[in-house]
């Protein structure tokens, strides 16, 4: 067997167990549509940043949000496999670590695409309406950031024994990352404290580009954003395949 037959028979396993479990992406989008049309529209019809009603505002990063969960909370099938000795089998495979590690993270990403596919389908409800041009480049940024968000859960899964342990672990770094992207609020007057936490955040640089793209407001050039989400994702991509190549 090929490098690439291997990657593609890895990602072809990750996309018939989504595909067989369609109640994750009705689970998925729940959550984030509530977002959208309970608490953005419950304030929105009170509040306003700039001339944006805040149910628009918050859109961009709740797009984000569904990336973030979906891509992150991915790792735990890599705890699964390792529980039911599938991973066993894959890592004994005359196949090279980092093509394991490839096929999972197209998986992982295929899963989360798709959902982000629908709730891009969603803004035409929050008045946001996308040209192909914009369409395209909000999939693209979706795409960096559940690139380097599956790696990262990607390589928290390989480092665990147990789908508890992940999970304590995974919320307590997805709901930080969500919180501190400015989602949910303007990066503008901000405390200073809370202004160096967000541009820490990596998940800021896609709700910023996201912003823009989506209603045309944005904390930095859309060139920074863009960079910053590519080097995200090259750094925690090359960690995975490094951790993948020493996993047990």
């Amino acid at each position: 067997m090929s490098q690439l037959e291997a990657i593609y028979a890895l990602w072809l396993r990750e996309i018939k167990v989504f595909t067989r479990e369609r109640s994750r992406i009705v689970t998925s989008i729940f959550t984030p549509i509530l977002w959208i049309f309970v608490f953005g529209g419950g304030l929105g019809s009170a509040i306003n940043i700039g001339n944006v009603n805040y149910q628009t505002f918050i859109y961009p990063g709740i797009l984000a949000m569904s990336v973030l969960f979906s891509s992150v909370f991915f790792g735990v099938y890599i705890v699964w496999d390792r529980k039911i000795d599938i991973l066993k089998e894959v890592l004994v495979a005359p196949i090279s670590r980092t093509s394991i590690f490839v096929g999972k993270v197209l998986g992982g990403c295929t899963d989360s695409m798709v959902q982000a596919l629908i709730m891009l389908s969603i803004g035409f409800f929050v008045g946001v309406y996308f040209t192909p041009m914009s369409f395209l480049v909000a999939f693209l940024i979706l795409f960096l950031l559940s690139l380097s968000l599956v790696s990262t859960g990607l390589i928290i899964g390989s480092l665990m024994e147990s789908p508890e342990g992940f999970n304590m672990v995974i919320s307590f770094l997805v709901f930080p990352l969500f919180l501190f992207s400015g989602a949910l609020f303007p990066l503008d007057n901000l405390p200073l404290w809370l202004s160096i936490i967000t541009y820490i955040d990596p998940v800021t640089y896609g709700v910023d580009s996201l912003r823009f793209v989506t209603i045309g407001i944005s904390k930095f050039p859309l060139y920074i954003d863009f960079s910053i989400l590519i080097v995200f994702a090259t750094i925690m991509f090359t960690i995975g395949t490094i951790s993948f190549e020493r996993m047990k």
